[in-house]
């Protein structure tokens, strides 16, 4: 390859790469034709982007950004995935598909998180986290639990208090035509 279309491939890579914050890189095995299109097609559905893509271009590429981390340490043709809701949605989705017979050989070779490196390991512990979504429903859930306890308390504390003022004014009245 020329050094023009070297140039070019990696102006690509960061033109597409710009505003990713995180990246998995993946090994397709001996995926043939067929079962790649059929990977990307599955990925495509869940707005995940799959692009193989040479080591040394990539570290060119990523060259001083949070991604860089991501290409340490690799080896082969590889493949880099990203987008999806989340990182967390990437790693499930990945993670999900790696299982999956029909792409036996698909496999986790390290990706980049906020800056940092994950070997592929991290990968399958990211897949395990909760999604943006299921945070927001749990953090909903425990803020709107204490708004109830608390609502709870001041009622439960107010209703005592009528109840108390409701008793002496009962005594009173009952005291007053006894006078």
């Amino acid at each position: 390859m020329s050094k023009l279309v070297k140039n070019l491939l990696v102006d690509d890579l960061k033109t597409r790469l710009t505003n990713v914050g995180d990246v998995i890189v993946v090994s397709l095995g001996k995926l043939d034709a067929q079962k790649t299109s059929a990977l990307r097609l599955a990925l495509r559905k869940k707005k995940i982007n799959l692009q193989m893509i040479k080591n040394s271009l990539a570290r060119r590429a990523s060259l001083d950004t949070p991604l860089a981390p991501a290409f340490e340490q690799t080896e082969g043709m590889l493949a880099i995935a990203w987008g999806g809701e989340d990182v967390v949605d990437l790693a499930k989705e990945l993670d999900r598909l790696s299982g999956v017979k029909e792409f036996e050989g698909f496999e986790f070779r390290g990706g980049a998180l906020d800056g940092a490196r994950l070997e592929a390991r991290d990968v399958k512990s990211v897949a395990k986290w909760p999604s943006r979504s299921e945070q927001l429903s749990i953090l909903s859930g425990q803020i709107s639990s204490l708004g109830s306890m608390l609502s709870g308390q001041i009622i439960s504390a107010g209703g005592v208090l009528a109840g108390q003022i409701s008793s002496r004014i009962e005594d009173l009245e009952k005291a007053e035509p006894a006078a």
